[in-house]
């Protein structure tokens, strides 16, 4: 089983590591050390759905275009599934264990929405590291206002305990700060409103 495993997780990088969006890389390996970080028991399972849960994003022929979907939910919704189809064939491939593939699938395709703790796990692991490695690259290439409503978005689906660590986040860049700043006072005002 162990050579199963570690042939899944060399393919899996390397994909990811072909990826043109310039932090999949790290934040693939970042979420994986928050979930080993939140949970040191983690199984192969959730480890692997940590390293592929965006791994849709790393092939340009079966990727998930946000311009395609009007409703950004369905388009990450859309992705997350797309990423557990690609990540099963993987897992095929290297002849990984039947309930192991099942697993990694399903939190892969749960990663976005959570909805029992091993999801909820792996989603507040994602959305952590997207403020902790992707904000930065994310703000270059999308600009202010882009990267404050995917940090709202990002925060609101943080777990308290993971809101608590977001707020203590500081970035080497005023405008960072700042968009963070802004997006916890938004998203606290939109949870108030009943958002």
């Amino acid at each position: 089983m162990m050579d199963s495993i570690v042939c899944a997780k060399q393919q899996i990088r390397a994909i990811i590591s072909k990826s043109s969006v310039p932090e999949d890389p790290i934040h693939a390996e970042n979420v994986l050390e928050w979930i080993v970080k939140l949970q040191p028991d983690a199984d192969e399972a959730l480890q692997i759905a940590a390293l592929a849960h965006d791994i849709d994003r790393a092939d340009e022929r079966r990727k998930i275009q946000r311009a395609d979907f009007n409703d950004y939910d369905q388009f990450k919704a859309a992705h997350a599934n797309n990423s557990a189809t690609i990540l099963k064939e993987i897992l095929h491939e290297c002849q990984v264990e039947q309930s192991i593939i099942d697993e990694a699938c399903r939190l892969v395709n749960r990663h976005e929405i959570g909805g029992d703790p091993r999801s909820d796990l792996l989603q507040d692991a994602d959305s952590i590291s997207y403020f902790e490695v992707n904000m930065p690259l994310y703000f270059q290439r999308e600009g202010y206002e882009e990267t404050l409503n995917r940090c709202i978005w990002g925060y609101q689906r943080l777990s308290s305990k993971m809101k608590g660590i977001c707020q203590n986040i500081t970035y080497s860049h005023d405008s960072l700060d700042k968009i963070l700043k802004e997006a916890v006072s938004k998203a606290s005002e939109g949870n108030q409103d009943g958002l």
